[in-house]
Parts: C-alpha cells; structure tokens; sequence
C-alpha cells in the first residue's frame, strides 16, 4: 500500500485530498495542530490524523519517519519552511506544495493582493512572470505572493521531483477561507434581493479543493519536477456564483445588477474582479489530469458544509466567515438604496434587475 503524508491537512484541499486518495487505496496520515478543526469524518474515511504543527521543526522527523511516497504540504508559505521538507525529500516518489495565483504579476507588476487589480488581458499560464521574494511578513499582502515565490524556488531547486499547484479561490468544505459565505448569509438571511458590482460581471476564477485534489493523485502517479495552475473548468462570474448558491438552497431573489453609478461599495462580492482572472490550465490537462466536476458541481458540497456547521455550533464555527466582510452583514446601505429605487424617479437608477 502506498503511503500518503499532508501536512497541514485539516483544511478544504486536505480534507478532499485524504478523502480521494483514501477511496484510491492509499494509506494517509494527516497532520494539524489544532484536533478541534480535525474534520469529524476523517477516520471514517480511513486516513490518520496526527497532532504536529507545521511551524514546529521537531515535528517534520516524526511524521515521516516512515517516509512517503508522497508528501503534500498545504501550508509551505516561506523559504524557511520549504527548506525545512529538503531533508525529506529524498524518502518521497513525489511531493506537491500547494502556492497560489497570487504569485503572478502583470505588465505593470500589479498582482492579485496589490491596491489596483491585475490586468493579464488572457487566461494565466505558469509561464507568467511572477513576483520577486521580499522580506515582508508572509501574513502581509506585500509579502503573501513573495514568499510563496521564495518557497517554491527553494523546492525546485532541490532537484527532487516536487509539483507546485498554484490554485487561485479554493473552495471547498473545512475551508478556513469560506467565500461562499458572502451569498449563504444572505440565503439564510432570506434576502429579497442580491446586489452585484460591476453588474454581475466580475470574475476572479475559483479552484475547487476537489479538483485539486483530482490534480494531486494525478501527479503522484507522473512523479517530476514541475509547476502547474489548478482551477475549476468554467470560470463564472459573480452573477452566476449567486445564482448557483441560491438555487441548491432553494431561494429566490432578484440579482440587481449595478452599474458606475451606484455607490462603490454596494455589491463588491469576494469575486469581483473586472477585468476577470481567469487562470490556464492546459498544462494540467496534458498531463492526464481530469476535473472532479464544475464549480456548481463542485461547490454545492462546500454550501452545504457552511449551512450545517453554523448550525451544530462546532468550534470552527466561530471562524466561518467571509474573510472580505467579517462579521454580520450590515444590510442598511443595501436596503436603502433598493428603497431609493423604488421611491419617486429612483427606478432603475444605478442598476437594472435581474432574472
């Protein structure tokens, strides 16, 4: 039997990564630091949940003490931490970090975590040119894409054969990043109407954490020395991610879809992002890699996951939420400015409504 280890392991991309390899016949072992965020239906699904925290140098011996055929790290964000998996490197067939899209820069070096959006003017492939390492805190949108740069180049180095994923929105369940949540409270809250920036058009592409994870079982049995975006196969943009979400809850609003003239603040979803990023996968593709499914297949898993942990009070219930609008909505400057539609002369102003 094969032998998996992911490190770090107990968010969206572990939990389905585990669950796929597992169903593959592998043997798992999954690391984390915190057994509150362990998803309850990991031993379920046969793999092995050890207490080891990624940041803790002591702890990386003890995991793979047995080595890995292969060794997936969903929480490789410095140069410090990718040299600290060099020792072990050796003992694996193939080993995958997971990086981000957030790496990538424009022509003008604008990126996706910079004060003014990217603008690529064509789906992104790996070939695009990225940022350049810096000292700044891997926590910090200055030094978030930076340092994943400064990880990578550190594994590639090696020689050994390690696969970087750069994935850009990840959703999936046990997701410490919920987007999803942005048009879920406003289902549960049973909101008459879904107000849309850019009139719905915004697009930044998501990757869901079964396609990755489709992704990282292909890699393991093509062991090599590569890096290779990851995204879902349609990119939808904001007006349709809401329609997906309301029609699995089975509610109905009205989308309104706004356009320059509305305030800037109404309707800026965690997918608004014009001109769309949309990321290639091709190369992904050409390596026998297959989708799980579409991001509305995909995501109604995540959807679900939300609406029933807020429910059952499970500690990582207190940090599910929409990490661009933390805390409850505040759904006043939404509610008047649909009441100054409807008032005298407001018809239309600032948006028209959707299906």
């Amino acid at each position: 039997m094969r032998r998996a280890v992911i490190l770090a392991g107990t968010g969206a991309i572990g939990w389905a990564a585990a669950r796929r390899l597992t169903a593959a016949g592998w043997e798992v072992t999954v690391t984390g630091r915190n057994p509150e965020h362990v998803p309850p239906g990991l031993g379920a699904s046969g793999a092995r949940y050890v207490l080891a925290d990624r940041d803790d140098p002591a702890s990386l011996p003890r995991v793979m003490a047995h080595g890995a055929d292969l060794l997936v790290d969903c929480a490789c964000h410095t140069a410090a931490h990718a040299s600290g998996l060099l020792p072990f490197l050796a003992d694996a067939s193939s080993s995958v970090m997971i990086s981000t899209k957030a790496v990538y820069v424009d022509a003008r070096g604008r990126h996706s975590n910079s004060n003014d959006p990217p603008e690529f003017g064509r789906p992104v492939s790996e070939t695009q040119p990225t940022l350049r390492p810096n000292r700044a805190p891997y926590q910090s949108r200055e030094g978030y894409g930076p340092n994943k740069v400064a990880a990578e180049e550190t594994l590639l180095a090696s020689g050994h054969p390690v696969t970087v994923l750069r994935p850009s929105k990840v959703h999936g369940s046990w997701s410490r990043q919920p987007r999803e949540w942005y048009f879920v409270k406003r289902v549960l809250d049973r909101r008459p109407a879904v107000l849309l920036a850019h009139r719905g058009t915004g697009a930044d592409h998501p990757s869901a954490a079964l396609n990755i994870a489709a992704l990282i079982e292909t890699v393991a049995d093509r062991p090599g020395r590569r890096i290779l975006n990851i995204a879902d196969p349609d990119c939808p943009d904001g007006a349709t991610i809401a329609s997906v979400v309301a029609a699995h809850l089975g509610h109905s609003w009205r989308a309104v879809l706004l356009d320059e003239s509305a305030p800037p603040a109404l309707g800026r979803h965690p997918w608004d992002r014009v001109p769309p990023v949309v990321l290639d996968t091709t190369a992904a593709r050409e390596l026998g890699y297959t989708p799980a499914g579409t991001y509305a297949e995909t995501v109604v898993e995540e959807i679900d996951w939300l609406v029933g942990i807020r429910a059952t009070g499970h500690p990582l219930a207190r940090v599910v939420a929409d990490p661009c609008h933390p805390g409850p909505p505040d759904y006043a400057p939404e509610d008047d400015y649909l009441g100054s539609m409807s008032g005298p002369g407001g018809a239309g102003k600032g948006g028209q409504g959707g299906p």
